[in-house]
């Protein structure tokens, strides 16, 4: 799976560690805004790293939740749904706006193996001090360059270079920054 290389999510082992991350995911979502302290360590828990003055607002949805590392300073909007079947990594300072999708998850082209179920994987990268805008999508395999600025409801399909602004179904780069 991590290899990118097909699995069965139904496979014994993986329904475990969904069930983890899924009765983790309830008692973060579930904590409240008095208790900072309870909430940050819940997101611990859950959440592979977590890098120093993380902001993460609930509710969030992961698959596994330890595939994930968040860098320092980083904040993550409401309705986050980080799809960590392959390993997402999110840099320090990065700001991601409220309903944004990382999604790592690839299925066959071919009807037969997606009919038996068969799934893949590729990671996501998040550069250092990127901002992603509301509703954001990042397809598997992305990786999103430094300081790169994604603009609200873009879906972003192939890797996008560091320093730019880039818009859009598919995102393009409109300007360098």
């Amino acid at each position: 799976m991590l290899a990118g290389e097909l699995y069965l999510a139904d496979d014994p082992e993986l329904a475990a560690e969904a069930l983890r991350a899924a009765l983790l995911s309830e008692r973060f979502n579930a904590s409240s805004a008095a208790d900072p302290a309870e909430r940050q360590k819940a997101l611990v828990e859950l959440v592979g790293e977590v890098g120093a003055d993380v902001e993460v607002r609930p509710p969030l949805r992961v698959d596994y939740g330890y595939r994930i590392s968040i860098g320092a300073g980083t904040f993550i909007n409401y309705g986050a749904v980080l799809a960590d079947v392959a390993r997402i990594t999110i840099g320090a300072d990065v700001q991601i706006g409220p309903n944004v999708q990382l999604l790592t998850p690839t299925h066959p082209i071919e009807p037969e193996p997606r009919r038996a179920k068969w799934e893949a994987a590729k990671p996501i990268v998040v550069g250092d001090n990127v901002w992603l805008g509301g509703g954001v999508i990042v397809c598997p395999g992305v990786t999103i360059g430094e300081n790169t600025v994604v603009g609200a409801g873009a879906v972003v399909t192939r890797d996008l270079p560091a320093n730019v602004v880039a818009v859009g179904n598919p995102a393009r780069v409109t300007r360098e920054i």
